[in-house]
């Protein structure tokens, strides 16, 4: 037998006020008190009723938004396509808002969002151990649709993503059978769960061998070229050929890109000198003379699930469970690793 839906009825049952208090709350009207406020908005969560705005759906776009943490990072370009065609074969219209890694920038584009009236969010959150997570909460508090593309600790919230920790440590156990001792990790930016996980995998690589994951083992290089190029830079031209690593793993593509271009600066050849691996496979590897090796992340059909749970949970007449789909991502071997060099 299917089960009635939960209506404003029950909520205002459940909160011991009047139908017309819970349409106010949910309307954010300022003559409500906190305490009613409360009540009603923890009956809300009780009954997993799913509010709706008053605005009449047949006079608005319906839309949905996906906010990204870096406008001019290409990693988000096949996300966004992904999630386009699939939210416009269900007649949405999709936004795309980018944070540029700032905690008061995302927490206020979710407000706005909400204020606009969009039906659902796709976010990549901005995380780290100062972050106010209260935005998100807050979402979850209200059955407000949300799809996540990092995992947040305590958040229980639908999910799209890749097993960045298994991917990552592929990509290292590749330089340890080619036979490089010495590997760092080029690390990406501390406002991100995937910088954490990738860093993971690397030290899950060195721990099931005999060797020593170094002090100096994970270079800081946040998710550029520049960023990368710089810390490239300065870690290869202050060691000679004895200390210098002969393999690396970066964050992501754009470092990786900027750390050959650094280690062509210094006149060290890749890989005969030193192999590197990125880890996305953008499409503008495809131009570069020397191929990159990399792990294939499937950007575009992670926009497309994301985009699937999030509409299926705005139509849904009430409240859905959390998703949560774990991708594959795949080690592309190709040009820019190969065995490690003798050493003098």
């Amino acid at each position: 037998m299917t089960e009635k839906p939960v209506t404003i009825t029950d909520v205002a049952r459940h909160a011991r006020v009047s139908k017309a208090t819970v349409s106010a709350v949910i309307n954010e009207s300022p003559v409500v008190s906190h305490t009613t406020r409360e009540r009603v908005w923890a009956a809300i969560e009780l009954t997993q009723y799913r509010p709706t705005r008053s605005v009449p759906r047949a006079t608005r776009e319906r839309s949905i938004a996906l906010l990204v943490k870096e406008l001019d990072n290409p990693y988000y370009t096949e996300i966004v396509l992904g999630a386009r065609a699939k939210v416009a074969e269900r007649g949405y219209t999709l936004l795309v808002v980018s944070s540029e890694g700032e905690y008061d920038a995302e927490r206020r584009a979710v407000a706005m969002l909400r204020e606009k009236g969009v039906d659902g969010l796709i976010v990549t959150p901005v995380l780290d151990e100062h972050a106010d997570l209260s935005h998100l909460f807050e979402l979850k508090r209200r059955n407000f649709p949300f799809v996540l593309l990092e995992r947040i600790i305590g958040v229980p919230g639908s999910i799209v993503d890749v097993d960045n920790v298994e991917a990552s440590r592929r990509a290292v156990e590749h330089l340890f059978a080619l036979g490089h001792t010495r590997v760092v990790h080029f690390a990406g930016p501390t406002y991100s769960m995937h910088s954490r996980e990738r860093l993971d995998g690397v030290r899950r690589a060195f721990s099931a061998t005999a060797l020593c994951f170094p002090e100096d083992g994970a270079v800081p290089a946040g998710a550029h070229f520049d960023s990368g190029y710089r810390a490239a830079r300065e870690l290869f031209g202050a060691r000679g050929p004895a200390e210098r690593p002969t393999g690396v793993t970066c964050y992501n593509d754009l470092v990786a890109l900027g750390v050959m271009r650094a280690l062509a600066d210094l006149g060290l050849r890749v890989p005969q000198d030193v192999s590197v691996i990125g880890y996305d496979d953008l499409p503008i590897l495809r131009c570069l003379p020397v191929p990159l090796t990399t792990v294939r992340v499937p950007l575009a059909h992670m926009g497309e699930i994301a985009a699937e749970i999030l509409t299926r949970q705005i139509e849904s007449r009430d409240a859905s469970s959390p998703e949560k789909v774990v991708l594959d991502a795949e080690l592309m071997v190709r040009g820019s690793t190969g065995p490690a060099a003798s050493r003098g």
